[in-house]
């Protein structure tokens, strides 16, 4: 059985959130609503900062989502894709289907000019990891460090 892909639109916001509490739950990621629900609002409504995938199979209807962010390096050779969050729901695993989530990922990047596909991984799934090594990603053995710019209400910084 294969798996398809449609982009998400902003009627899409509620299901696709479901998903994505879902997914924070179990990968033990920080769940904060005034963070990611904008975000993800921002995604579905405006093209240019990447797009979100739903992905579905023949007997899985709610197989799971990927979201994709642009970014740009000069390292990299200019615009790259940021997989931003590979998710599939219970019943969609063991079915091979991650290797084509990825699979459909890198097409759609390649599709919108992108020139590589870059993607961070918890230190504690060391079965994504595994997964995303054999579909030809390589550990560039660089850390992912982060610096808030959160801005206060009053427009200055903490």
């Amino acid at each position: 059985m294969n798996l398809r892909f449609r982009l998400a639109t902003p009627e899409d916001f509620p299901h696709l959130l479901a998903m994505v509490r879902a997914f924070y739950a179990e990968d033990q990621i920080a769940y904060d609503a005034a963070l990611v629900e904008p975000g993800l609002r921002t995604l579905l409504a405006e093209p240019a900062c990447g797009a979100a995938l739903l992905l579905e199979g023949d007997d899985v209807a709610e197989a799971g989502y990927i979201t994709l962010g642009w970014c740009f390096s000069v390292e990299q050779g200019g615009r790259f894709v940021l997989l931003d969050e590979l998710y599939l729901a219970p019943a969609a695993r063991g079915r091979g289907w991650g290797r084509q989530a990825l699979a459909l990922a890198r097409d759609w990047a390649i599709v919108e000019g992108a020139s590589v596909m870059r993607l961070e991984v918890n230190h504690h799934n060391a079965r994504a990891k595994a997964l995303y090594l054999s579909a030809g990603y390589r550990d560039d053995e660089r850390d992912i460090l982060t610096l808030p710019l959160a801005v206060s209400p009053a427009g200055l910084h903490p």
